[in-house]
């Protein structure tokens, strides 16, 4: 806690989206990787800084959106960030491309990265009469 703050529940100040494929292999969570790296590879968010904490405290979900979400190994998605509290859940999406001249198949994958914090809210100051 923040001295001269409270602090208010968890709010939402990120949504990215990424997409990922594995064009030969039908990798789900090779696919789930890659789309977790589009959604984050473009931004430099210090958000975490300027409300004066640790990186660490960060709260980061990630929803995969793949063809067969069973088969997404979750510790291996959340290892791509290399700070914060992650929860990955995986649902059906995506896409599955077969190809029809072998028996292998292209996968499309969706992810979203919503990142939330503690907020600090000043606390006001009770006038004494």
């Amino acid at each position: 806690m923040i001295k001269g703050y409270d602090i208010v529940s968890l709010k939402r100040l990120v949504l990215q989206l990424g997409q990922g494929t594995d064009i030969r292999g039908a990798n789900n969570t090779k696919a789930a990787k890659r789309a977790v790296r589009n959604a984050i590879s473009r931004n430099n968010l210090n958000i975490a800084e300027t409300l004066g904490q640790p990186r660490e405290q960060m709260d980061i979900q990630v929803i995969i959106g793949a063809p067969k979400p069973e088969t997404v190994d979750k510790t291996a998605v959340a290892a791509v960030f290399p700070y914060g509290k992650i929860e990955v859940q995986c649902e059906n999406g995506g896409l599955e491309i077969a190809n029809p001249n072998t028996n292998d198949s292209t996968l499309l994958v969706h992810a979203a990265v919503i990142v939330r914090m503690e907020i600090p809210k000043p606390q006001l100051k009770k006038d004494v009469m």
